[in-house]
């Protein structure tokens, strides 16, 4: 699969295969403009008001997905660092300020919970960021897992996914951090990677009708998305495209946007092509749920954790 990004849009990772844990950068050109919506009930963020559609600022320089739980949240400062070293930001007397949003997954229970991505391993994707986008088992997916209800007995391994979707000049691209509680679905509905009974995959949705509990309610479920165009929207209108991708996310996991789940849909556009904003509100669904089934077909296993591939 071609995976296509918005002209002067650039993503790197920091993948720890130790620790099994890691984060993605995707750096925004000057003028982009970003929006989020945020739909499961447990997120993890960092200047997610920026990307309301009321904020003051048009958008945000760059975009941290990570690993780590809360704790991610700091590496944000590794991003900040590279972007004001190189004059970019926000302008203000005392030198520009980066404007940096970042989302968490929670993969505290797969390899090492004790590292967590900081900013020096921010840094790091930012200083790897180019135009071709690996997927799978590497940054904000290296620590992701799906159908975790019965815990680690069960599970199968999660991972970050794209897809990209061209409508006439317009290119839409979706990067997926897949880390549900829940199951992945393919395009037929049957389940792509979840909960793995031993001899198949159980719908999650079925087990909690025939009275299967989690031990806790659940707060280590997230899918991050970052949907990503070279259409020429304002903020409002990439809030709406956010809004929808919403669409695409309950396409491809089930269940999602739980009281549990950090579910949101960044969308970010560069401004290059005029377009239709109701066609990409249309569309946007579509690549999300592709990079999300991305993410799961693209895994590689971890200890402990087979990937889709591996479970056959």
């Amino acid at each position: 699969m071609r995976v296509e990004l918005p002209r002067g849009v650039t993503v790197g990772h920091h993948t720890d295969r130790e620790a099994w844990t890691g984060c993605t950068v995707v750096l925004l050109p000057e003028g982009a403009v970003a929006a989020a919506e945020v739909r499961g009930g447990g997120p993890g963020t960092r200047e997610s008001e920026l990307l309301a559609p009321a904020a003051n600022a048009p958008g945000v320089h760059a975009v941290l997905l990570t690993g780590g739980s809360a704790f991610g949240l700091g590496a944000a400062d590794g991003v900040m660092a590279h972007l004001a070293a190189r004059g970019i930001g926000y302008p203000v007397p005392g030198g520009p300020v980066p404007l940096v949003f970042a989302a968490v997954v929670f993969d505290l229970m797969l390899g090492d919970g004790a590292v967590r991505p900081d900013a020096a391993a921010a840094a790091a994707a930012c200083e790897a960021a180019g135009t071709e986008v690996a997927r799978g088992s590497v940054g904000v997916g290296t620590g992701c897992t799906v159908g975790k209800l019965r815990g680690p007995a069960g599970w199968t391994k999660g991972g970050l996914g794209a897809a990209t979707l061209r409508a006439g000049d317009v290119t839409l691209t979706a990067l997926a951090a897949v880390n549900p509680i829940g199951d992945v679905l393919a395009e037929d509905g049957s389940v792509a990677a979840g909960v793995w009974t031993g001899d198949g995959y159980t719908r999650t949705t079925d087990l909690l009708v025939r009275g299967e509990r989690p031990r806790r309610l659940q707060r280590e479920a997230t899918t991050l998305v970052c949907v990503l165009t070279d259409a020429r929207l304002d903020k409002r209108e990439a809030w709406l495209v956010a809004r929808a991708g919403s669409a695409g996310v309950a396409r491809a996991v089930s269940p999602s946007a739980t009281a549990g789940d950090g579910d949101l849909v960044v969308c970010a556009a560069t401004g290059d092509v005029p377009a239709d904003p109701w066609v990409l509100s249309a569309l946007a669904p579509e690549v999300v749920a592709a990079a999300i089934r991305d993410g799961v077909r693209s895994a590689t296993g971890a200890p402990g954790c087979p990937s889709a591939s591996e479970r056959g």
